[in-house]
């Protein structure tokens, strides 16, 4: 367990906030690459991604203040303020399904200015997604954080009691739902690549991430630890939090979209 990796005076290296950098990173890199072979410009990669982290960076961090009030009580200002209240540097709590929500609006706004097909941009960067996530849930795994309830599997994992896995469950294995997260993101990442040179119609593999990490996002969470507050209700044992809501959400809309595309494609090769 590695949440900060070195501090000089009041500024901590958090190893959440630098993995989350280097999946950024990586992902320019990657849409980069996939720009170039369907004729974008690199540099439209580079402005889209900042606009992608702003929304991202504020649907992430707006989702969970907003399930999480009670932790700013008094000292509001830490919502956004970089230097917070206790003397440290950075901001911590982040929802990556609020940053995925925020950031289809801010690159469809980005692109429309520019004049790029929005479709088209989002086949190429999605990839880029998912493998983001795989290297932002590493981080998630050395911080403690997004972890999952107690479970008595082989695989299950002991947290250390100085970070919120281990002092939420001291001395208990828990499911590794950053690990899980890691593993299906990968497999959805691999999938976009092998079907990409394949795809029938502008928009496939975006709705296809969405088809196929929506039911995995679902399934992570009904192991997944969370506070009170993000759970919006209970039927006997069955708890619905607001990510497996979401989850559910765009797996429909992802199914709509991929049946009207397929069928639209297929209308098409019959006409020619």
């Amino acid at each position: 367990m590695h949440p900060i990796l070195f501090q000089i005076g009041p500024f901590k290296l958090h190893s959440y906030g630098l993995m989350v950098f280097l999946g950024f990173a990586f992902g320019v890199w990657l849409g980069t690459v996939r720009a170039r072979k369907v004729g974008i410009p690199p540099a439209k990669v580079m402005d889209l991604t900042m606009w992608i982290l702003i929304g991202s960076m504020v649907g992430a961090r707006l989702m969970y203040v907003l399930f999480h009030l009670d932790e700013f009580k008094g000292r509001l200002l830490d919502i956004i303020s970089p230097i917070q209240s206790d003397g440290t540097i950075g901001i911590a709590g982040l929802v990556v399904l609020g940053g995925v929500i925020f950031a289809v609006p801010a690159a469809w706004w980005y692109l429309k200015k520019q004049n790029i097909p929005f479709l088209k941009m989002m086949d190429v960067m999605v990839p880029s997604l998912a493998f983001g996530m795989v290297i932002g849930r590493i981080g998630c795994t050395l911080n403690g954080c997004c972890f999952g309830l107690p479970t008595d599997l082989p695989w299950g994992i002991t947290f250390p009691e100085n970070c919120y896995a281990g002092s939420v469950f001291p001395h208990q294995s828990i499911h590794p739902t950053q690990i899980y997260t890691i593993i299906y993101c990968a497999v959805i990442g691999t999938i976009l690549l092998l079907r990409s040179p394949h795809k029938r119609f502008e928009g496939e593999l975006f709705y296809l991430f969405f088809l196929l990490y929506g039911p995995a996002r679902y399934l992570n969470e009904t192991v997944r630890y969370y506070r009170t507050s993000m759970i919006l209700f209970h039927i006997g044992d069955y708890r619905m939090t607001i990510s497996m809501l979401i989850s559910i959400t765009i797996t429909i809309i992802a199914i709509i979209l991929l049946y009207k595309g397929y069928r639209s494609a297929r209308g098409r090769n019959v006409k020619g």
